[in-house]
């Protein structure tokens, strides 16, 4: 089986020759850590199999924990799930996608804190305004989203998922405003709104000049859609907020400096199978690599951290009625991989200098 970290071993000096000093310091970490990633280098546990008639030795070997490696980001997710249950409300969801214009996305590539920060502040504010129109919500709403910014096929593509219980809270605090089951806020009134917030954002930085005049006339890309209760929404947000570019079970192979790997096409949903050149596999995934430090699960309106007072309100006024928990998922590195049987803790291994094995 073929795995990303494979490729950077092979490729990634090739690739560092190549762009140098255009490569960014996030993106040279990124290759570091998941070519180490479980690996001897990153240290970690010796483990005996308990069973007397097994007696396997298993060697653990710490992740690193980039957010970028496909082999960390089952178990964030998981976590991530437990941790939002405490967020979540009685009540149906919808989850509300902001698209960037094309032609913003070489600015946004070159400038990608500026950008997603704008990104993120102009779509919560949009759907914010709207909610508060009588005809939808008429409250305050709240907003958990998270950033994502490629297709299947790994070109760019930033956007924003946001997930949003279906109402919000009346003004003077006393009551929850249900919104339609079917829709929250009309799209099309949306999308205007959207794009003027992004602009006058914009506008109070550098950047704005840069932009081709014809993508403040055009229809910007917003969709909305009712996804069932908190549960529900809750996990079809965790994949797209841990999910990396591309996982190593979609790629197949790696042969003749090219690699070809599995994606699922939007439009038909058959799985289709794209091969490109070693290097250029290499650009598209180090492209959705983000600056370090940067947010990317943020929370609006009822959901923020400094408005978990109201939080606590709304589900007075829902009843408090309790969301079935979500079970966490048995830890299966504390099992015996031969036999099934519990693992016994025998030694720490220490970090390694040399080349894993």
């Amino acid at each position: 089986m073929v795995e990303l970290a494979d490729i950077f071993r092979r490729y990634g000096p090739d690739y560092i020759d190549r762009f140098g000093s255009k490569i960014l310091p996030s993106h040279h970490r990124a290759m570091n850590d998941i070519i180490n990633c479980r690996t001897e280098k990153m240290g970690g546990h010796l483990y005996c199999c308990e069973n007397p008639d097994c007696k396997q030795l298993v060697y653990a070997y710490h992740s690193c924990g980039n957010r970028s490696c496909p082999k960390c980001g089952q178990d964030k997710t998981q976590r991530w799930i437990e941790k939002q249950h405490n967020l979540l409300l009685p009540t149906h969801y919808f989850l509300v996608t902001f698209t960037l214009p094309c032609e913003l996305r070489p600015i946004a590539r070159s400038n990608q804190k500026v950008v997603y920060d704008l990104l993120f502040k102009s779509s919560a504010a949009a759907l914010q305004k709207l909610a508060k129109d009588p005809r939808f919500v008429g409250g305050d709403i709240g907003m958990m989203g998270g950033l994502h910014t490629w297709k299947r096929d790994m070109r760019y593509h930033p956007h924003v998922h946001f997930i949003v219980p279906g109402g919000g809270l009346s003004p003077d605090r006393s009551k929850w405003l249900p919104s339609n089951i079917d829709l929250f806020v009309p799209v099309k009134a949306l999308s205007p709104i959207f794009r003027a917030k992004f602009r006058d954002a914009l506008k109070k930085t550098d950047l704005f000049d840069s932009v081709p005049a014809e993508v403040w006339q055009k229809d910007w890309v917003v969709h909305c859609k009712p996804v069932g209760n908190g549960n529900s929404a809750l996990k079809y947000l965790a994949p797209y907020v841990y999910r990396v570019a591309i996982t190593n079970n979609r790629i197949e192979k790696l042969e003749n400096d090219q690699v070809s790997f599995r994606f699922k096409n939007s439009n038909t949903n058959q799985w289709k199978t794209a091969t490109v050149p070693s290097l250029e596999f290499i650009h598209r995934f180090l492209q959705h690599v983000l600056p370090k430090n940067f947010v990317k699960i943020r929370y609006y309106g009822l959901l923020s951290p400094n408005k978990r007072n109201l939080l606590a309100v709304v589900k007075y006024l829902l009843g408090n009625i309790e969301v079935s928990e979500v079970i966490p998922t048995v830890d299966k590195r504390y099992i015996c991989p031969h036999c099934g049987a519990k693992l016994l803790w025998v030694k720490s291994l220490p970090r390694s200098t040399r080349d894993p094995p």
